[in-house]
């Protein structure tokens, strides 16, 4: 068994497991960490950003001048934003069977593995992570299409280039191997692959293995895997959490007593706890309102938004908010929230009962219905009708590199009574804002990360209790810039190993059993004898199918004798009998008494010799040796053979015949 690690990004993994014949992807999450070393997008032209400098390297070379523009002595690419893909050459993506998503975080890089390898298998995930990983892709694809460059950067990428490049770059993971974003015709293939499965559902893989999805009570849809033979088990516990949120809680028991456990997509920001910064955020809001500010909150269409909006509903009244304008701006702004209102089976079991009152799950629905949550495509059109200050708007991306969150930073950015607040922690967000330098808006950063912490995680392992573990080497120590803090990493008892980018493990066990299937008729003809109370053998002819990895026993196979005559054209079908096999031996032979059988046979002059292997006994008058070991005896006797057989019959009483 060997794993593969395609990604270093430790919430954003891809991962080949090959098992019992099977090539198995588990995730293909897209690093898009890489985008902000590109300029941003606006939607309407930016003198600001269209006038930056270019840069030019310390030594005054120009080569690179066009490429690259320097804000705030930052340098940024000035072209459209690339992406860190997983690792393509570590070994042939064609040959992977299937792909198992976790959440649609895992997924956005799917169109890049399914529509550019030579991939030919098939995706398997639930239904809410389809239909939201398609919203993102969507979104993706719409906010860097609208916006095109009429140049491109490609000098920075070549290998010659390497040495000059800035330092952010240097330092980045596989810079010559980013690539533009994918288009809708790759999204639309890329999804057509995918298999819908619910949770606990057991799925064949081509008889070799069996696939179970759990709940892992992280996001909508979003799930843990189960890979099993029928005597080996590997668990991959993927972006998990055991707070109460609007997904199914996670589902724990199933995951006990694995051979193998493969954990990543715990929590980026171990020291934040959740619920404190839904605090913080609901209270920087309202301050910045109450000061005639406007809120930005740069999110993705779903997920955390959807908590944030629950947050909210509960705290406008107390925080008299009642007449302030709530904008929700995506291009999916409402497929997402009309889908986060009919995966019903999806929900915690609180939010599912309210579908039979009948009431709607989530409250923004009830917000949307009063007027305080409006959601728009974009900014143009009906929202520039609409638009009212003081404000709060949700938009992407995150990243404040694209979508129309761009917009809004040159729209607020130069007011301090404005604040943007941010949530997702994917990004870091003094990188995010430092395009936009220098910035006089407030920003507040309030990560809200539900997924496992290390406290949670190490309690979970030992109740889990894996043989192995496998993770990122992110967790297995402190984060660089907090080294003294050993509770920030894993501690537990079993064996561990780490892997990075491009790793290749070799997983520590290997299969020592294989289970065979015996027809019937060829059970019926067995005649076990029993070698010891409880305990009966019987020997079997037969020959062996194998097919789609399923193994039977049958009865010897039957021979088609031709033809006496070439006037004669009726096969006579006979049964190859085969000949019965030599009995097999079992048992030991215990010396005292076999000397003694000796002796009442004539055979006297034994000289018996101890060994590290049993006993040699030398029959001195008749010049013969008897070797007695554990698995085997030997007679070795010289031009006498009616002795050899005395003394193999002899040999024959002590043992059992089979």
């Amino acid at each position: 068994m060997k794993l593969y690690c395609l990604s270093g990004h430790p919430t954003l993994p891809c991962n080949v497991l090959k098992f019992k014949s099977t090539t198995i992807m588990l995730d293909c999450g897209l690093d898009m960490t890489s985008v902000l070393n590109f300029i941003p997008l606006p939607l309407v032209h930016s003198s600001r950003l269209s006038t930056l400098p270019s840069w030019i390297m310390k030594d005054g070379n120009t080569i690179l001048e066009k490429g690259f523009k320097d804000c705030a002595g930052r340098v940024f690419i000035d072209s459209l934003p690339e992406f860190c893909l997983p690792e393509k050459e570590l070994l042939d993506l064609s040959t992977v069977d299937v792909i198992l998503i976790s959440n649609y975080h895992c997924m956005m890089a799917l169109p890049y593995i399914t529509e550019h390898t030579g991939f030919t298998g098939t995706v398997y995930t639930t239904e809410p992570t389809l239909q939201i990983a398609r919203l993102l892709m969507e979104e993706l694809v719409h906010f860097i299409e609208r916006v095109p460059k009429d140049q491109s950067a490609v000098y920075w990428k070549s290998k010659e280039m390497w040495r000059l490049l800035p330092s952010s770059l240097k330092d980045a993971v596989d810079v010559t191997t980013w690539k533009p974003c994918y288009n809708i015709q790759d999204v639309n293939a890329a999804l057509s692959k995918v298999q819908l499965v619910g949770y606990s559902q057991k799925i064949e893989l081509f008889g070799a293995v069996q696939i179970t999805p759990l709940s892992s009570g992280y996001s909508l849809g979003s799930c843990n895997w189960i890979i099993q033979s029928h005597y080996e088990k590997v668990s991959c516990v993927s972006g998990s959490s055991l707070l109460t949120t609007h997904p199914q809680p996670m589902e724990q028991s199933s995951l006990k007593n694995s051979d193998v456990l493969i954990l990543t997509g715990l929590t980026q920001i171990p020291t934040a706890n959740p619920d404190g910064m839904l605090g913080e955020f609901c209270s920087n809001l309202a301050m910045t309102i109450r000061s005639g500010g406007n809120v930005l909150v740069p999110c993705y269409p779903s997920g955390v938004v959807y908590d944030l909006l629950e947050c909210l509903y509960q705290f406008i009244d107390s925080a008299s908010l009642n007449s302030t304008p709530f904008y929700f701006i995506s291009p999916v702004a409402n497929s997402s929230l009309e889908f986060s209102q009919i995966f019903a089976e999806w929900l915690c079991q609180s939010k599912q009962s309210k579908v039979y009152l009948p009431e709607p799950p989530f409250p923004h629905a009830e917000l949307i219905q009063t007027n305080k949550l409006k959601h728009y495509s974009s900014v143009y059109g009906d929202f520039s009708n609409d638009f009212k200050q003081p404000c709060v708007v949700f938009t992407g991306h995150p990243s404040l590199r694209f979508g129309d969150v761009v917009h809004f930073m040159e729209l607020w950015g130069k007011s301090s009574l404005n604040t943007i607040i941010f949530t997702e922690p994917d990004f870091s967000y003094v990188d995010a804002l430092a395009p936009f330098q220098p910035l006089a808006m407030k920003c507040v950063y309030c990560p809200i990360d539900t997924r496992l912490n290390f406290i949670q995680v190490n309690k979970l392992l030992k109740e889990l209790q894996p043989l192995h573990l496998v993770c990122p080497e992110q967790y297995t120590q402190p984060p660089p810039s907090q080294v003294h803090r050993s509770d920030l990493m894993l501690d537990v008892q079993m064996p561990l190993m780490a892997y990075k980018r491009c790793s290749v493990l070799t997983l520590p066990f290997r299969r020592s059993f294989e289970r065979i299937e015996i027809l019937p008729q060829l059970a019926d003809s067995l005649m076990p004898i029993e070698m010891k109370p409880g305990v009966s053998v019987a020997t079997i002819s037969a020959t062996l199918h194998s097919k789609d990895n399923k193994h039977v026993l049958q009865p010897p196979l039957k021979t088609m004798v031709p033809p006496l005559s070439k006037k004669r054209k009726r096969v006579i079908e006979e049964s190859t009998e085969l000949k019965a096999p030599k009995p097999l031996l079992s048992g030991t032979i215990p010396v005292e008494l076999f000397l003694a059988t000796l002796h009442k046979n004539g055979i006297t002059e034994v000289k018996m010799e101890d060994t590290s292997e049993g006993h040699i006994l030398h029959l001195q008058e008749e010049d013969t040796l008897i070797q007695l070991e554990d698995d085997s005896t030997h007679i070795i006797c010289d031009n006498n053979e009616s002795l050899r057989s005395t003394l193999r019959d002899l040999v024959l009483r002590f043992l059992q015949k089979l």
